[in-house]
């Protein structure tokens, strides 16, 4: 068993003969067809586990490689896998790997699930005294009568600072444009092979109970990366409204994120809080586009609307194909992998302490901050309002961050409980907010003075509400807390 540390950069195929002939590439590279096939149950019981399981045919040879990809985030996959020669194209489980025991009897039902084919070219670079080998694949990922297309670079530390993986990999996006890869070939094919999602929703975040803090923080903000990425990848694909929702929504808890970890690391990463502010911002207007177009009714004042949203997709498309934007992600993932949070290095906590207890505190610091906030809803101006919705937000990401850190039976149940009382009073707190808003944002899009306008505006009673949102804060003060 070994494991991997490893950076994926998404390339367009156009680009990669440029990037073959910059000059980057000093040595001649070795040259090999692959074709992988993947297995698994019908259920996919193999990947439902967090594993892959593969056999590589290279000419001859034949591999059969099982990865762990539980760990892996964005862009830097990190992981373990088990290795063995195959004599044929038959997987073989037994006792020196997990998946027999993990699967049991439906291990014995384990079938092909698709196919990758791969022309790769490899590279062995020397960055800065670190070793790296460089991949460039360029080839499809086949699922019976479906294919897709892959071409991406794969820079892997085979020893030295991993710090040497950016600095090589922005060497290549000086020559070419790239994007943070975040998803491995095996997801590439599960993705294929299934029914083609429109959004990907934010996945759990899995802390190891033994997890320093600054190892929580590197993971939730990579967890929040790979969200952004995989619905900016749909988003500029299909335009779909749900992507960029939840592309925003990445955004909103890696910002949350920062707020959350303040505690740790102090101000650092101030530039890259305001361009994720930037990034968002742009996003934006076309959310608010998106959620007016749902409220009109058929005519003159929806094909406005909805002539308006498309030109405002196009503006949203162009800016995330900008190189401001693509080197976001990359910005924010580097920090992250690379920064040193020991001692009191960036704030007064220290990285190197227990993550359930700088949890504790951080869960402790935004309940106070929620309940303060929101103790005269009824009687606080609208700006006030919004401020305590912000808070029951960032304490809302908070409980999904550290979920995993709460396992015991008692600390379950009562998350579930917390959630949904901070569940009520954020619906409550966001009915107040649109209903606050809506005037502003059709004057800000030039539309509040057409025909039916006025249907558009968010509905409800502002007693009602107000007397609504005070209970459910209510509720949720007299909540048990789960921590």
């Amino acid at each position: 068993m070994a494991d991997e540390v490893e950076l994926k950069l998404e390339i367009a195929n156009e680009d990669a003969a440029t990037f073959e002939a910059s000059g980057l590439l000093a040595n001649s590279a070795k040259k090999v067809r692959q074709i992988s096939t993947y297995f698994d149950t019908p259920e996919h019981d193999v990947a439902n586990a967090g594993f892959s399981l593969r056999i590589r045919r290279s000419g001859k040879k034949r591999v059969q490689t099982i990865k762990a990809d539980g760990a892996s985030a964005a862009g830097l996959f990190m992981r373990s896998e088990w290795e063995r020669a195959a004599e044929n194209g038959s997987p073989v489980l037994d006792d020196t790997t997990p998946l027999r025991a993990l699967l049991g009897d439906k291990a014995d039902s384990i079938a092909p699930a698709f196919e990758v084919e791969i022309d790769r070219q490899t590279w062995n670079i020397d960055e800065g005294g670190a070793a790296i080998e460089l991949v460039l694949d360029r080839g499809e990922v086949v699922a019976g009568q479906r294919r897709s297309q892959v071409c991406e670079i794969e820079l892997e530390l085979k020893s030295g600072d991993p710090a040497a993986l950016f600095a090589f990999a922005r060497r290549i996006a000086a020559v070419v444009p790239v994007r943070l890869g975040v998803l491995s070939k095996a997801e590439r094919g599960y993705a294929l092979a299934g029914a083609a999602p429109t959004r990907m929703m934010a996945e759990p975040v899995v802390l190891a109970c033994d997890a320093t803090a600054a190892q929580a923080f590197g993971q939730i903000v990579q967890s929040c990366i790979r969200q952004f990425r995989l619905n900016e990848s749909l988003l500029l694909a299909s335009r779909d409204a749900g992507a960029l929702h939840q592309a925003r929504v990445a955004l909103r808890r890696l910002r949350s994120a920062f707020s959350i970890f303040t505690p740790m690391i102090g101000d650092a990463g101030a530039e890259l809080r305001a361009e994720l502010r930037w990034l968002a911002s742009e996003l934006g207007q076309a959310r608010d586009l998106d959620v007016l177009l749902k409220r009109a009714e058929p005519g003159p004042l929806y094909d406005r609307i909805a002539a308006m949203r498309e030109a405002t997709y196009d503006a949203v498309c162009e800016i995330l194909a900008s190189a401001r934007a693509r080197r976001l992600p990359f910005d924010v993932t580097e920090w992250a992998a690379t920064a040193d949070w020991s001692g009191k290095a960036g704030g007064s906590h220290d990285g190197n302490a227990p993550a359930r207890d700088f949890a504790t505190k951080a869960l402790d610091r935004f309940r106070r901050k929620v309940k303060r906030e929101g103790r005269y809803l009824a009687d606080i101006d609208d700006e006030a309002r919004h401020e305590a919705r912000k808070s029951a937000k960032k304490m809302r990401y908070a409980t999904e961050f550290f979920q995993g850190l709460f396992e015991h039976k008692t600390e379950k149940r009562r998350h579930k409980r917390f959630v949904k009382a901070l569940e009520a009073l954020q619906d409550q707190l966001g009915a107040l907010n649109d209903l606050a808003t809506a005037p502003d944002v059709l004057k800000r899009l030039g539309v509040a003075e057409a025909p039916g306008a006025a249907n558009l505006l968010a509905h409800g009673k502002k007693g009602k509400l107000l007397d609504a949102a005070v209970d459910a804060h209510e509720d949720f003060i007299d909540t048990k807390r789960f921590w």
